[in-house]
């Protein structure tokens, strides 16, 4: 493939002084989407990026295979009532996942579904959540990827909608209080009460009573005064006795954690207690059936811990440890179990990235077992009855597993399948398994590879990877993975520093001036798979999303010539103005701040718009963006493509592929089929894979 000719794209002679040191930016004028030579460069990059990808050979078939991988759809656990339940499903033919409830007499019906909304398919379902009794429903929606979500609430029974929409509730939990007329939720200011551009902050919790106007009747419970990025959460005991609120600062990893007696105090004005306050550590509280507060932590214990208190005085002074930190296994779920003759407490866990469940006395948290799983993958919530019970339900995935939902009776000790996802598909065999790598500084890291069974020789492969948020990277089904994977390819998955494989400790070895450990994982996970003959540098693709799309830029610019191909999709890149642009202010605890002079040295040294070097031979690259992306606004990657443009030697093409009406994280089915189509087959061609 030759060097394509690319569109203009003027430099400008803009240089900032930031603490000392010049700061280029030839490139800000794409920073305005709606400037009409922004439109046209945009409409260029398309045309472009249609004439070089349109006609890549084996796309046709690659497109049919993935939708018939995508055909297996998907299952989630259910959510319990009393004995009516709500779930989600998708079927082979349907693009989003549909809300369903099963009645107390066991007839299924249809709450909530997408395309019902939205025959078009860019309205997305965000969260939902029943009243205590199964009598209601909250649920938020988004249009067009905006993730500006609209709640509202309908009656379970008749579907019909009782209130709503309700804006500015974007990131906002739903906390009924018993008898479903009234709920705790956290809503922005309306913009003419902030500053200019602060219209995306300054949350504050709220009571809200069915029926009533939301901005003349909603009463303040919590927030004014707090910092304006701040995120909160809010819950409510089962028997409505505890309120519990959370505040955490954007993205940090801690909040400050208060609870109320509603018993003692009225709903619009409870009496929050601090349990802890400016504490460096995430803490939650959960009052169980048997009136202990369960406290969720890692306070003191990296991988997290769980502990009991009394609700009435849950100072970390008083708390017992029931679930000490394990030195290998991240601490994730929990559930109780307590219609049996000795109670116990399910504990969920991530071992270097792998799902398991353990049995515990409830009383002591002593050990007794462990709930049987079917394999090395990962396991979603574990859920219980609100009243209580012997079972528990939770999700599980692998790699060759569409999601499904299995179901645990602590009576028998026994697993077994409770829903399976609907579709039928057939997938390939696989060999995954676990590699243990070294990195620069002499961390163990580890990555897990993919491949056909017996394969050998070096193949064409992609090593994807994210490296912050906390967020653990775990074995999923993916039709991206196995339509690689079964045409000849190498996927890899590494497990960087800067997420939660590995706790608390791992992640921040990951964050602010420790950032440049995860692209140093990552150049060592790209060099492992070289050494260990599964593939070379000129057959070797990267990809990666949001953070991860920060990470692949920040890869290609420090080692161009380790890589031949890349797909960076919804990028971080310029890392001095990051904070000016979507949901950057929130983020300032997870990279730094340039308004700090240390914290600016940090982001200037890897800052990938600003590491672009004139004369270098960069690697073939993809930028994919969404245009209604409220999080990470596209121009990063608009920066990026031109600068890389401009400079680079190689005939490898960069690329730009803008998407409309389509957000930051969910999409269609089709929509995905067609996202993966272009990336698989880019970067197929530039490595080498068969995809005819």
């Amino acid at each position: 493939m030759s060097r394509p000719p690319y569109p203009p794209a003027p430099r400008q002679d803009i240089v900032d002084e930031l603490h000392g040191h010049p700061v280029a930016d030839p490139y800000r004028w794409l920073e305005d989407r709606d400037d009409p030579d922004t439109r046209a460069w945009l409409d260029a990059q398309d045309a472009l990026f249609h004439r070089v990808v349109d006609d890549l050979p084996g796309r046709d078939r690659l497109r049919k295979r993935l939708g018939e991988l995508l055909a297996a759809g998907s299952v989630g656990s259910p959510v319990w009532r009393g004995e009516r339940r709500f779930f989600t499903r998708r079927a082979a033919d349907q693009e989003h996942p549909v809300l369903y409830t099963v009645d107390p007499g066991g007839t299924e019906r249809v709450l909530i579904d997408p395309v019902a909304l939205d025959p078009e398919g860019t309205t997305t379902l965000d969260m939902w959540q029943p009243d205590k009794e199964g009598r209601r429903l909250a649920y938020k929606v988004s249009h067009g990827g905006d993730e500006e979500a609209l709640l509202y609430v309908i009656d379970v029974e008749t579907g019909e909608r009782v209130e709503g929409p309700i804006d500015r509730s974007r990131e906002s939990s739903v906390a009924w209080l018993p008898g479903g007329e009234a709920y705790y939720y956290a809503r922005r200011l309306p913009p003419d009460r902030v500053p200019e551009g602060e219209a995306q902050y300054h949350r504050r919790v709220y009571l809200h009573r069915v029926g009533t106007d939301p901005d003349a009747d909603d009463v303040l419970v919590f927030g004014e005064g707090r910092d304006k990025t701040d995120y909160y959460g809010a819950g409510v005991s089962r028997d409505g006795r505890w309120l519990t609120v959370t505040a955490s600062q954007g993205t940090a990893p801690r909040n400050d954690l208060f609870v109320a007696d509603l018993a003692a105090s009225s709903p619009e004005r409870p009496d929050l207690r601090p349990v802890q306050v400016g504490v460096d550590a995430s803490t939650g509280l959960y009052v169980g059936r048997d009136g202990r507060a369960y406290i969720f932590t890692d306070l003191d214990a990296p991988r997290s811990r769980l502990c009991v208190a009394d609700p009435a005085d849950p100072a970390p002074g008083n708390w017992r440890t029931l679930i000490p930190q394990d030195d290998e296994a991240v601490l994730t779920d929990f559930a109780i179990l307590d219609d049996l003759d000795r109670p116990v407490l399910l504990a969920g866990w991530t071992r270097h990235a792998l799902s398991e469940i353990t049995v515990h006395d409830l009383a002591t948290g002593e050990r007794i077992g462990e709930v049987p799983v079917p394999g090395l993958g990962s396991i979603g919530g574990i859920v219980e009855r609100p009243e209580g019970g012997h079972e528990a339900w939770f999700g599980y995935t692998d790699n060759v597993t569409p999601s499904s939902v299995l179901r645990y009776d602590a009576r028998t000790g026994e697993t077994s399948l409770w829903a399976s996802a609907p579709g039928s598909v057939e997938v390939p065999d696989l060999d995954a398994r676990q590699v243990a790598y070294t990195s620069r500084d002499g961390t163990t890291v580890r990555m897990l590879v993919i491949s056909r069974p017996g394969s050998t020789g070096p193949r064409p492969a992609i090593l994807y990877g994210y490296g912050g948020f906390n967020i653990s990277l775990t074995p999923a089904y993916s039709a991206s993975i196995l339509a690689w994977v079964e045409a000849g390819g190498v996927y890899a998955v590494a497990n960087l520093r800067g997420g939660s494989e590995e706790g608390e400790e791992w992640h921040r070895a990951g964050m602010r001036d420790r950032k440049q450990n995860v692209f140093d994982d990552f150049h060592a996970a790209a060099e492992r798979l070289i050494a260990d003959g599964l593939t070379t540098a000129d057959r070797l693709a990267i990809s990666g999303g949001s953070n991860g799309g920060l990470l692949v830029g920040a890869a290609l610019t420090q080692r161009p010539d380790l890589y031949r191909a890349v797909v960076c999709s919804a990028p971080l890149l310029d890392m001095i103005r990051y904070e000016r642009f979507g949901l950057g202010q929130v983020w300032t605890d997870e990279y730094g701040t340039v308004a700090d002079p240390e914290e600016f040295g940090w982001l200037r040294a890897y800052s990938p718009y600003h590491h672009v070097a004139e004369g270098t031979a960069y690697p073939a690259t993809l930028f994919t963006v969404f245009d209604s992306d409220s999080r990470v606004d596209p121009l990063h990657a608009r920066k990026m493509c031109a600068a890389l443009q401009h400079a680079t030697s190689s005939d490898a093409p960069i690329l730009l592929r803008n998407e409309t009406e389509v957000g930051h994280s969910s999409r269609s089915v089709s929509r995905s089929v067609n996202l993966m189509t272009d990336t698989l087959s880019f970067l197929a061609s530039q490595t080498g894979l068969d995809l005819t």
